[in-house]
């Protein structure tokens, strides 16, 4: 992007409600609670033919030293310093009040470009606070009501006039297409798939409140790009991180913490939840992050059974392992516990590590990239048919009411997760553990594990079945 701008203000102005126009979509929460935003969100934005990278922060507040608040103070100046220009907005409704001329006087400090927003200016409440907004010293402000969309044309000349035509229209830099491509149909099943590692990869980084899923990412990327501390509950939009690992473009989605669902009652918290479930939907990848001094409580199985039955691919990452003390005899106790506990995977990727001091990270990322291998394994068509044919040999289908079952015919339409679809003769009298045993025996033959990977059985239809006989 040609040029970055910060949407700052104190809370409860409509900065993340900016945000989502400015981008175009609804990525940023927005509700009426104040400091609804805590980390730093970045996304593609556009106002007319101009293009640019928009930040939003958490509102400005006066806090203590060392409590959340001055966190997220510290990590909105982080943006102001990051930015080319800020978008300082006020509430023309509440007018200009002592915290707008506080920080009005913080963003002087920075020495950047600031462009002053008086925003809810949507019939005759705001005009009040407009005109007052003119002896905050940053010039003409720009009248926007960001709900309904007023005023983005004057946004738009105040950037050109502030920045200037050149930086405003700058040419666009030429970015990798994070979304991946659905299976369209024409791969070639005769042919072995090889795995393409210049491809993006997405991944999701979810678990329960205070489990570490922030402080682990910011130990990946290497800086305090999220906010982290002993509260439970920090994170509450799914931010999304750009990274590079090993020359591999790699975009992470933290997320908030999940609890069970009984105990998620505020509107807030359930808007939360939701936003982190649509992360592991878009992911390829999730890391499921378990509290190594408390693992497999209920809810973490929960949140893997969500992972495996959304079909995405999971790693588990067992944090706080420096505060483990016999670490071998309680490794091999945590993997017995996975594979028992966990059978809906065989073979899961469990790796224990230090999100505070670093430890076996390179490790948890490699497993990453092992199970994604997995995760887009194709195996052709002939193979799996000779494959099909051996294993009725040795094990059979099971008669039910004196007739034989006769599996004709086997693919995979799809990978991620592998999908097989079998013919039958007759698939609703087939039992669920041929089934499962088949499953296994496509996991043992195939290389198929520490990935969830899905069975249809389906009847192969006689299209003369229907027809009379002349």
């Amino acid at each position: 992007m040609s040029f970055t701008v910060a949407i700052v203000g104190r809370p409860n102005v409509g900065k993340s409600t900016l945000f989502n126009r400015l981008v175009g979509k609804r990525l940023a929460l927005v509700d009426d609670t104040p400091g609804v935003t805590r980390d730093r969100r970045m996304a593609d934005a556009k106002i007319g033919d101009i293009r640019f990278e928009v930040i939003d922060t958490a509102g400005l507040e006066e806090s203590a030293s060392g409590s959340l608040e001055t966190r997220m103070r510290d990590q909105t100046g982080l943006a102001v310093q990051e930015a080319d220009i800020s978008f300082f907005v006020i509430d023309a409704r509440a007018g200009v009040v002592p915290a707008d001329k506080s920080f009005a006087s913080m963003l002087r400090k920075a020495g950047k470009k600031v462009i002053l927003v008086a925003n809810k200016v949507e019939g005759n409440k705001g005009d009040s606070g407009y005109y007052e907004s003119f002896a905050m010293g940053f010039g003409d402000p720009v009248p926007i009501s960001a709900e309904h969309g007023e005023g983005m044309i004057d946004l738009r000349d105040a950037l050109v006039e502030q920045l200037g035509e050149e930086i405003a229209f700058g040419g666009d830099a030429v970015e990798l297409p994070l979304e991946v491509p659905e299976d369209d149909g024409s791969f070639d099943e005769e042919e072995e798939y090889t795995y393409d590692n210049s491809r993006p990869l997405r991944i999701a980084v979810v678990g329960r409140p205070n489990a570490g899923k922030s402080t682990l990412i910011n130990k990946l990327i290497g800086e305090d790009r999220l906010l982290t501390g002993p509260e439970a509950g920090i994170t509450r939009d799914s931010i999304s991180v750009d990274w590079q690992w090993q020359g591999r473009t790699i975009k992470l989605h933290d997320t908030a913490g999940m609890r069970r669902r009984s105990r998620v009652t505020e509107k807030l918290e359930k808007l939360s939840v939701a936003d982190g479930k649509r992360a592991v939907q878009y992911a390829e990848v999730v890391i499921i992050v378990f509290d190594a001094t408390m693992p497999f409580e209920k809810q973490d199985m929960h949140i893997v059974d969500q992972v495996i039955r959304e079909g995405r691919a999971p790693v588990i990452a067992f944090n706080k392992w420096d505060l483990i003390e016999n670490r071998q005899k309680h490794l091999q106790e945590l993997h017995e516990k996975a594979e028992r506990l966990l059978p809906q995977v065989k073979g899961l990727l469990c790796v224990p590590v230090s999100a505070e001091t670093g430890k076996d990270l390179d490790k948890l990322m490699q497993a990453v990239l092992d199970v994604h291998v997995v995760w887009n394994r194709r195996i052709p068509t002939a193979r799996l048919n000779r494959w099909l044919e051996s294993v009725q040999y040795h094990h059979p289908p099971p008669a039910v009411a004196g007739r034989r079952i006769r599996l004709k015919y086997i693919s995979q339409p799809k990978s991620r997760p592998p999908t097989f679809s079998i013919m039958a003769s007759r698939p609703d009298a087939l039992p669920t553990s041929y089934t499962r045993y088949l499953m296994n025996q496509l996991r043992e033959d195939f290389d198929l594990y520490s990935t969830p990977i899905r069975i249809y059985i389906r009847s192969s239809d006689n299209p003369f079945a229907k027809k009379k006989r002349r």
